[in-house]
């Protein structure tokens, strides 16, 4: 009974596990990392700090913040998810360059779009489809890049290792709640303390 009990227990931290974006380990040194974010501060400080672009029920009381990197499929699939729930809920996505090259400039290209939903939306559905993601120009301004950088750097300081990463407050408890990887819409739901 142990035994099956240790399976099952590993059988879920690896769905967990499958279900997220991790960073490829680089040859080159870590700069020096700035203060991590208490759990219980994540919310003040990605509101403060981070920028991205916002969706759903803009005049909603309850914001999610979502990190994530524009080559994961599982953001992609956390993305999908969100969409029945943006009619009752804030979504502010901030763009993180983590997984490769392509991260940053897709990244820049979503958040500089006149419509960041819509070039999203295709972006995402040509990122499941296996072609890569939407185009982007390798030329990105100075002070978008450096808003990437730095949500990439908020990424860090969250102790996060894999995107996506939620950062919310429950709405039934009040508490910040946070989620490396991807669900679906119920799970996500569940998650947030949405009334069903």
């Amino acid at each position: 009974m142990q035994r099956r009990h240790v399976s099952l227990a590993l059988l879920a931290s690896l769905s967990v596990a499958l279900s997220a974006c991790s960073k490829q380990e680089s040859a080159s040194p870590a700069a020096p990392a700035a203060a991590p974010i208490a759990p219980g501060q994540a919310l003040d400080t990605l509101a403060r700090e981070g920028k991205g672009f916002t969706v759903g029920a803009l005049m909603s009381a309850h914001t999610v913040y979502v990190l994530f990197d524009p080559q994961c499929p599982h953001c992609a699939h956390l993305w999908q998810a969100s969409i029945p729930l943006q009619g009752k809920v804030k979504f502010t996505w901030l763009p993180v360059a983590l997984l490769n090259a392509k991260s940053l400039p897709q990244g820049a290209a979503i958040m500089t779009a006149a419509n960041p939903a819509e070039t999203m939306n295709t972006h995402e559905r040509e990122l499941l489809a296996n072609s890569g993601g939407i185009s982007a120009s390798a030329s990105i301004a100075p002070e978008v890049e450096a808003t990437i950088k730095n949500n990439t750097a908020l990424l860090d300081r969250l102790g996060a290792t894999s995107v996506p990463f939620i950062v919310a407050k429950h709405q039934g408890s009040g508490q910040v709640v946070t989620q490396a990887g991807s669900m679906g819409t119920q799970a996500l739901a569940q998650f947030l303390g949405m009334a069903q």
